[in-house]
């Protein structure tokens, strides 16, 4: 009866487990200012919106090798690895162990003679069942954890596919800023040189003087220096595209002129959706980590409790190569093992907090990741409609120095003003085609912004879960 007493004090003592709160709570989404404001779900394959087939195909290379979508996926292959561990340690494992070894059997110990002081093969073999009963559920908790670790990592690799997707759009986009921007260099080279051709020609017949052509040569210069910059620019850009897609250096040469119609191009909603958090996988995969951090808390809580396996054997065991297959040879034992933690110096209640503390990061790095979220969609719809009211503003700017260098030309023809009055217009006329292209690409990837920082065609329901 007293042992009955003692033993029953002692599995109370082991199943007292230990509360653990976190420090962090999830933040709460009716914060953060999100509105009711309903948008239409943006295109999976968005930068179809583009218009422009070769981009298709450089995201497309993109998406099939380059190296940091293989790290993403190689994380979900060790992570569906740790899933499948944790369900094999649910289950039963069946052992099969063999040995022979020849040796001195002592005079003085288990084995009597005529065995005794001889030296004989020893030899056993026998298979052997183990299975951990999962009565409080540690188990199960565990594979929750792994389970929703896997759909992080999933979640991971479809956030990485849209960043890539992002940044490809993005770089080709440069590259078409610097196709334009070099354009526009080209057709003032053209005019500027004409200018020159007739500047000279002043100067023979005696209409102008060398100042004059000092100035036109000087305008050439620097409309010269312009296409020399954005060749470079658009040299890098399709380095740049090479590296994206995780190709070589003969990448750039396949990569022919840009057709994207900058001005139309990927029309997206003007609002922050109502239901952002659940467009971004970014944030799903957060949440999952939030999920697995519980279960990991979970299985540290269970630690303190009991864990009972059912543990058989069968085999032989035997004295003497001859006799190891014999029917007296034969064992046979079976039964439950009980492991009843009392006293570890503290290591479970470390461990416990330790698994806490996990959950309190998981927590942090979601909430950081929401208003991160919720920033960046807001920051994409605002930039989108600056730039659409600054590039109005410019087209008026472009459209009335090209009607002051019109008026100023034909002053100069009529010999009513020195070519160096047009120094100026033509200077100002540039800049001012340059920055309605910048405009115009920078207009190109606000959107293109905006459509990653909407989740980029990610639906929760499309997203397998590990099983």
């Amino acid at each position: 009866m007293k042992r009955s007493a003692f033993l029953t004090a002692l599995l109370l003592a082991g199943c007292s487990v230990p509360q653990a709160h976190p420090a962090i709570a999830p933040v709460a989404t009716d914060t953060l200012g999100l509105g009711t404001a309903q948008a239409p779900l943006v295109a999976t394959e968005w930068w179809h919106g583009l218009g422009d087939p070769q981009l298709d195909r450089i995201v497309g290379d993109a998406l099939s090798g380059n190296p940091s979508l293989e790290i993403a996926m190689a994380r979900l292959r060790q992570a569906e690895s740790v899933l499948a561990s944790r369900r094999a340690e649910d289950g039963p494992a069946v052992s099969l162990d063999a040995q022979e070894q020849y040796s001195r059997i002592s005079g003085r110990y288990t084995i009597p003679p005529p065995y005794a002081g001889t030296t004989q093969w020893l030899g056993q073999a026998q298979a052997s069942l183990n299975w951990t009963i999962d009565l409080f559920g540690r188990q199960a908790a565990a594979i929750q954890a792994a389970r929703a670790s896997t759909r992080a990592a999933m979640l991971d690799v479809t956030a990485a596919r849209l960043a890539l997707a992002g940044s490809v759009a993005q770089t080709y986009v440069e590259l078409a800023r610097a196709e334009r921007q070099a354009a526009i260099a080209r057709r003032t080279i053209d005019t500027r040189t004409r200018s020159l051709g007739l500047v000279q020609a002043r100067i023979r017949n005696h209409l102008a003087s060398q100042l004059d052509a000092s100035s036109a040569q000087t305008l050439l210069a620097q409309a010269r220096v312009a296409l020399a910059r954005a060749e470079a620019q658009a040299a890098l850009a399709r380095n740049a595209l090479a590296a994206l897609a995780g190709r070589g250096l003969d990448y750039p040469a396949t990569i022919a002129p840009t057709r994207i119609a900058l001005d139309t191009a990927l029309p997206m909603p003007g609002i922050v959706p109502a239901d952002l958090l659940s467009r971004r996988p970014d944030i799903a995969a957060a949440l999952a980590r939030i999920e697995a951090a519980k279960g990991g808390q979970e299985v540290a809580r269970k630690a303190f409790l009991p864990n009972v396996n059912l543990m058989a054997l069968a085999g032989f065991q035997a004295v003497g190569l001859g006799n190891l297959f014999t029917a007296d040879a034969g064992t046979v034992g079976a039964g439950p093992a009980i492991h009843l933690p009392i006293f570890d110096s503290g290591r479970l209640r470390a461990g416990l907090a330790g698994a806490t503390a996990a959950l309190d990061l998981a927590t942090a790095d979601y909430n950081d990741r929401v208003v991160g979220a919720v920033r960046e969609a807001a920051d994409a719809v605002t930039r989108s409609r600056t730039l659409a009211t600054e590039r109005a503003r410019q087209s008026e700017v472009t459209r009335g120095l090209a009607e002051t260098r019109r008026l100023n030309a034909i002053r100069v023809s009529s010999g009513l003003q020195s070519q160096l009055g047009l120094i100026d217009p033509d200077i100002r006329q540039l800049e001012a085609d340059q920055a309605d292209a910048n405009l115009a690409a920078d207009a190109v990837q606000a959107r293109i912004a905006l459509a990653v920082a909407l989740g980029g065609g990610f639906s929760p329901s499309t997203e397998s879960t590990p099983r």
